[in-house]
C-alpha cells in the first residue's frame, strides 16, 4: 500500500554512494532507468575519468527560450553505523513514516521529488514552453571539483541554455521553508610558523610554538566576536556572519625536541556582504603580528560573491514566490551557511535558488539517524510540481 514515489525514494537511498568509494555507476543506471520510464531524453557527460554527469531533459515547446535547471548530487557523506538506530543504507521506514537513511535529506529526496513532480505533470498532460533539464552530479560532498565545477565550463552545460536553476537547501524545524539566494565563500587557510629549534629542556627564544600561539589567539578571538554577534542579534542567521574553525594542527618530531616548524589549518566561511580583499588583509595582519617566518597559503579560496535576485520585479523570483504565496508557504530568505554546487552555477552568471521543501523537520544532513518523513516527502513533490509549472511558463524575457 506504500505510495510508489516513496518506494522509488527508498530504492534510491539503498544505492551506496558514500565516500570514499561511491557507486556512481549504480546511481546513474537507476536514474537513467527512471528517466527513460518518464520519456525523458538522457545524456551522460564524463567530466573526468570515473565522474559522470547525467542529464535528463523534458523538451519545451519553445526550445529557444532559456531553460529551467534542476540540479542534485548523487554522493553522500560517510556514516558511523554504531550511532544509527537502523542500518544507514536500508531505508527503514518506522511506524511514524520516518525513512532513515544517509541521503534522506541530503539530497536524494530532492532528486526523486524532481522526477516524481515531472511524472505528475506529464500524467496530467501538461506541456510548457521552457525546457526542463535535470542534472545529477558527482562529488558535491567533496567540493564539487570533479563534478559541477568542471561541468559548468563544458560545452554540454552551455548547450543547456540555463535561465534559472534550483539546487539543494536545508530542512527547517519550524513551519517556515528556508530559501537560499546566496552562499558564504569557503576559505581554507594553512598558516605555517617557522622558529628556532633546540632541546626540549631549554627556554629557547623565537620558537614556532610561540608564534603559533599568537596566530591561534588572533584567529579565535575573531571567531568569538562573530559568534557573539550572531548570538546578540536575532535578525542574523549563520549565513550572515563569518564562521572560523581551526581544524588541523601539525608539528613536532619528538617530546624532547623543540620543532622548527608548526602549522595550523582553518576553515573559514565568509558571507557575501564582507569585502574579501579587506578580510585577506586582516589575515595577513594577524600573521605579521605573530612574528617573522609566519606565512599562510590557501587550499581553497572562493572569491565569487554572486547572489540571486529575490526582488518581485525579477520574473524568475516572481514565479517562484508566487507559487509559494498561492500555497501559503511561509519563506525565510537566507544565505546558505555552507557550500553547495549552486556557487558554481551562480559563478557563470545564472540565477540559482537553494530549496529543499522540508519544513517541520530537524536538520540532520551529515548527522546520525538522518531521516525524512514520507508525508513531508510527498508534499515536496506537490510543491515542485507547482513550481515547475510556473517557472517553465515564465513568458519570454526581453533578451529572448
Amino acid at each position: 500500500s506504500e505510495n510508489p514515489s516513496v518506494t522509488l525514494f527508498r530504492e534510491y537511498l539503498r544505492i551506496d554512494t558514500v565516500h570514499p568509494k561511491p557507486d556512481y555507476d549504480a546511481a546513474v543506471r537507476f536514474l537513467e532507468r527512471v528517466g527513460t520510464d518518464l520519456g525523458l531524453a538522457c545524456q551522460k557527460v564524463e567530466v573526468c575519468q570515473g565522474r559522470v554527469v547525467l542529464i535528463l531533459t523534458w523538451q519545451g515547446t519553445n526550445p529557444r527560450l532559456r531553460s529551467i535547471l534542476l540540479n542534485s548530487h548523487t554522493d553522500v557523506v560517510p556514516v558511523f553505523e554504531e550511532h544509527w538506530t537502523y542500518p544507514p543504507f536500508e531505508a527503514v521506514k518506522d511506524s511514524q513514516g520516518n525513512i532513515y537513511a544517509r541521503g534522506a535529506q541530503d539530497m536524494k529526496c530532492v532528486s526523486i521529488q524532481y522526477l516524481e513532480a515531472i511524472r505528475r505533470l506529464k500524467t496530467e498532460g501538461k506541456s510548457f514552453a521552457r525546457t526542463i533539464h535535470l542534472t545529477f552530479v558527482p562529488d558535491e560532498e567533496v567540493g564539487g571539483h570533479k563534478g559541477m565545477e568542471m561541468f559548468v565550463q563544458r560545452p554540454e552545460f552551455k548547450a543547456l541554455n540555463v535561465g534559472f536553476a534550483m539546487d539543494e537547501g536545508l530542512a527547517s524545524p519550524s513551519d517556515t521553508f528556508s530559501v537560499f539566494y546566496g552562499e558564504r565563500s569557503p576559505w581554507w587557510i594553512k598558516v605555517k610558523c617557522m622558529g628556532s629549534p633546540g632541546h626540549g629542556s631549554r627556554f629557547i627564544s623565537n620558537t614556532a610554538a610561540e608564534k603559533m600561539h599568537k596566530v591561534i589567539n588572533s584567529f579565535l578571538a575573531f571567531r568569538e566576536s562573530e559568534k557573539q554577534r550572531l548570538k546578540s542579534d536575532s535578525s542574523l542567521t549563520l549565513g550572515d556572519v563569518t564562521s572560523l574553525n581551526m581544524t588541523m594542527l601539525e608539528g613536532g618530531v619528538s617530546f624532547n625536541v623543540v620543532p622548527s616548524e608548526m602549522a595550523a589549518s582553518f576553515d573559514i566561511r565568509i558571507p557575501p556582504t564582507v569585502d574579501l580583499k579587506a578580510f585577506e588583509e586582516q589575515v595577513a595582519t594577524w600573521c605579521r603580528g605573530a612574528g617573522d617566518g609566519v606565512t599562510y597559503e590557501f587550499h581553497q579560496k572562493c572569491m565569487d560573491q554572486h547572489t540571486t535576485s529575490t526582488e518581485e520585479s525579477d520574473p524568475w523570483w516572481k514565479a517562484f514566490s508566487g507559487v509559494c504565496k498561492d500555497m501559503k508557504l511561509q519563506l525565510k530568505l537566507e544565505i546558505f551557511p555552507a557550500a553547495t554546487d549552486s556557487r558554481y552555477i551562480r559563478a557563470v552568471r545564472h540565477p540559482a535558488i537553494g530549496f529543499s521543501p522540508m519544513n517541520r523537520t530537524p536538520v540532520l544532513l551529515h548527522d546520525h539517524n538522518e531521516f525524512l518523513n514520507e508525508q513531508i516527502f510527498l508534499r515536496g513533490i506537490e510543491i515542485y510540481a507547482r513550481l515547475l509549472s510556473a517557472l517553465a511558463s515564465v513568458p519570454p524575457l526581453p533578451a529572448e
